[in-house]
């Protein structure tokens, strides 16, 4: 038994790392803000972060309890999370995202910053099948799992907190530059998880 797998470390930190998309997220960020004052601009990145991070959390301590509740399988949960991760790699080659909309009376940082920017339905899946695969791992993969979530949203703090001199250094056709990578990183992981997911009912079912 490892004290730390490695290889799902970096596989459960490249997926949600490239659907919660950072540097695409910094435009959305930076409008959704725009009014606000230096520290409540703060404020906005650290209250989105933990959102996210709890959501996460939560999904991958209970996500797969409400599988078994729901009776579903975990290569279902594959196939269906690998197809959601797909329509999202479109949206970012294509150019399409989802509008969050404007503000309004309600918390931007939590509602759409936390979700479903940060922890939208991509982000949930990819967590959970993570958390599955490294409980059978034992304590390494746990370890690993919680390390890759806890990076990521480091880095989504650190990108919405400098998010103005960030957003400066790129520009506008560095932005549309990362978005593009990530979707086709995106494309390839969400095309491995509905390939996996048939074999793995192929095998279960042979």
């Amino acid at each position: 038994m490892t004290v730390f797998d490695a290889s799902l470390f970096f596989t459960t930190f490249t997926t949600v790392l490239v659907i919660t998309d950072p540097a695409g997220n910094l435009p959305v960020f930076m409008s959704l803000t725009a009014r606000m004052t230096p520290t409540e601009r703060k404020r906005a990145a650290w209250q989105a972060t933990l959102t996210s991070l709890v959501v996460l959390t939560v999904f991958a301590l209970f996500g797969q309890q409400i599988l078994r509740l729901l009776g579903i399988s975990v290569q279902s949960m594959q196939i269906s999370g690998g197809v959601l991760l797909l329509i999202v790699a479109l949206q970012l080659l294509s150019g399409h995202e989802e509008d969050p909309g404007k503000p309004g009376v309600t918390n931007v940082a939590l509602v759409p910053l936390g979700i479903p920017l940060m922890a939208g339905p991509g982000a949930i899946a990819a967590v959970m099948l993570a958390a599955d695969q490294a409980v059978k791992k034992g304590v390494g993969g746990i370890l690993a799992c919680v390390f890759a979530v806890l990076l990521v949203h480091v880095i989504e703090w650190l990108t919405m907190r400098f998010a103005n001199p960030l957003n400066r250094i790129l520009g506008e056709g560095g932005t549309i530059f990362l978005t593009k990578i990530s979707g086709m990183l995106l494309a390839a992981i969400a095309v491995q998880l509905i390939i996996s997911g048939v074999m793995g009912v192929i095998n279960t079912n042979s």
